[in-house]
């Protein structure tokens, strides 16, 4: 009779762990990687270590206009405004980011910017309740990914889910003549 009465026990200890492991910690994503690092939808803020990050919009572009020839890229360029907030009381480096897509695959972000603009550049330092705002960039194919961001130190990790959003580049304005009347 006792083998009986631990059976719903178990059943309802088991179902209370995969509920817990389902639960998407309020984020709204629906995704939780259990042991991985927290995801948070785009527009959020993310609090890393001293530093909170906040990704502000995304820009997907099939090349930069640069002088004397546009910059091209391998797939396409993505382009991610990124706001990163020091909160700690001394300066807070701010790591480089990673586009982390849904198969797992990464894309470092480029350590050039040239023509891309308000670029944040690489080397990032910010001071106590001071902040940063600007775009990094990145050659990727186009699809969904998770923006991944660090604390100062690159010890702690969360993800920032970034739409997949292919807005078409607006065309060069040709002037329209006037008919004549």
């Amino acid at each position: 009779m006792r083998r009986f009465r631990a059976v719903p026990l178990l059943a309802a200890a088991g179902a209370a762990v995969f509920l817990i492991g389902c639960s998407d910690g309020g984020t709204g994503l629906g995704v939780v990687v259990i042991g991985g690092p927290k995801r948070y939808p785009m527009g959020d803020k993310v609090e890393v270590g001293h530093v909170t990050y906040r990704v502000l919009e995304t820009q997907w572009m099939t090349q930069i206009p640069q002088d004397p020839t546009p910059r091209i890229p391998q797939n396409r360029f993505l382009l991610v405004r990124v706001s990163a907030a020091n909160g700690g009381g001394g300066d807070a480096s701010v790591p480089g980011l990673t586009l982390v897509a849904d198969d797992g695959k990464t894309y470092s972000e480029l350590s050039a910017g040239e023509g891309v603009p308000q670029w944040i550049g690489m080397l990032r330092k910010v001071k106590p309740a001071d902040s940063l705002q600007g775009n990094v960039v990145f050659d990727a194919p186009p699809r969904h990914y998770n923006l991944r961001v660090t604390d100062e130190n690159s010890d702690t990790a969360a993800l920032i889910d970034l739409p997949l959003n292919l807005t078409p580049e607006a065309p060069p304005q040709i002037p329209i003549p006037e008919a004549k009347k």
